[in-house]
């Protein structure tokens, strides 16, 4: 079985237990081992769901991709703070032993 066909399987098996069903099937509508493969042929429930096509897939809102931006942003900010706080640093320690030489 290849894995495009596990993933059909999977989804067949869904869309009849919920045609039977008359609702969304839950993971309690499955024994254990068959739970277990359709997890793993179609990752977790509500994606396994989506991919059968039995549940719309959930739209990422947008102010939720701006906020991730932003914090992706802000932590670029931060370690690029810290490395010309590094470089300051060494410099001045380079200055100073420079100096130092100097002196002598």
């Amino acid at each position: 079985m290849t894995s495009d066909d596990k993933k059909s399987w999977a989804e067949e098996l869904l869309r009849q237990k919920a045609e039977e069903l008359g609702r969304l099937p839950k993971k309690d509508d499955f024994d254990e081992p068959t739970r277990s493969r359709i997890k793993a042929f179609l990752g977790p429930w509500p994606r396994a769901l989506e991919s059968a096509g039995l549940k719309e897939a959930k739209s990422v809102p947008e102010k939720s991709k701006k906020k991730k931006r932003a914090a992706c942003k802000s932590k670029n900010q931060t370690i690029s703070a810290r490395q010309k706080l590094e470089r300051r640093r060494e410099n001045a320690n380079k200055q100073k032993a420079s100096n130092e030489n100097k002196n002598e």
